[in-house]
């Protein structure tokens, strides 16, 4: 890994930062800049109290939606082809972006049924993020505004949770938004990699518990 210094490091991030913004600017499934705004920030938390390699951890979290196939259009994914364009010119070496593209590869949810792919201690520290975001109220929100924009249903209690066994059913699944809580929210605690993860997760764990069994008594 390239040794930057510090100034080096802030400009690197600034200049990454103002290209994700260009991206992500009209987004309103949830996957906006304010969310990967917080991925970065959350996972560089991560990283200081796991002493992970910061530089890593702030490209791959910056970085961590670009060629995702939710964002895409086409339902395609392409991270490679992304990051690489993303990242050109700059002062970085190859095993550095190397590892930016396993990262953003290997960090999605694949299916409640799925195992997830191991991952560096900067992956781990990323993914964690991803999935802290996905939970608590913020994580509510996006929820449903992900619902919205692909109209679904928010409830239907004749339409059951469903097993994804890989990450193709996964994809194509379109039931209501509160399955995606059984589907895929409630799992995250115990999906975590790094023992900072592990700790918030609870917190925001309880909260998604809380809000489900208010939705419920409020639809019956």
């Amino acid at each position: 890994m390239v040794q930057l210094s510090q100034t080096e490091l802030d400009v690197v991030i600034e200049t990454v930062s103002e290209r994700i913004k260009a991206v992500f600017s009209s987004d309103g499934s949830g996957h906006d800049i304010e969310h990967v705004m917080r991925v970065f920030r959350l996972s560089r938390k991560i990283a200081v109290a796991e002493k992970a390699d910061l530089l890593l951890v702030s490209l791959a979290a910056l970085l961590h939606d670009v060629g995702d196939y939710k964002l895409s259009g086409n339902g395609n994914e392409n991270h490679r082809d992304s990051v690489n364009r993303l990242l050109a010119e700059l002062e970085l070496s190859r095993s550095t972006i190397e590892s930016v593209i396993e990262i953003v590869e290997n960090i999605s949810f694949k299916g409640n049924e799925t195992t997830d792919v191991q991952l560096s201690l900067e992956g781990q520290c990323v993914r964690d993020a991803d999935r802290l975001d996905a939970m608590g109220a913020i994580g509510v929100a996006r929820t449903f505004a992900y619902g919205a924009i692909h109209k679904r249903p928010m409830y239907n209690p004749l339409i059951l949770p469903q097993q994804h066994n890989n990450f193709g059913e996964y994809k194509k699944n379109q039931g209501p938004t509160l399955n995606h809580f059984y589907e895929k929210l409630l799992l995250l605690k115990d999906r975590m990699g790094t023992e900072t993860g592990k700790q918030e997760a609870k917190r925001r764990h309880d909260f998604l518990e809380l809000y489900l069994k208010e939705f419920l008594s409020e639809w019956d």
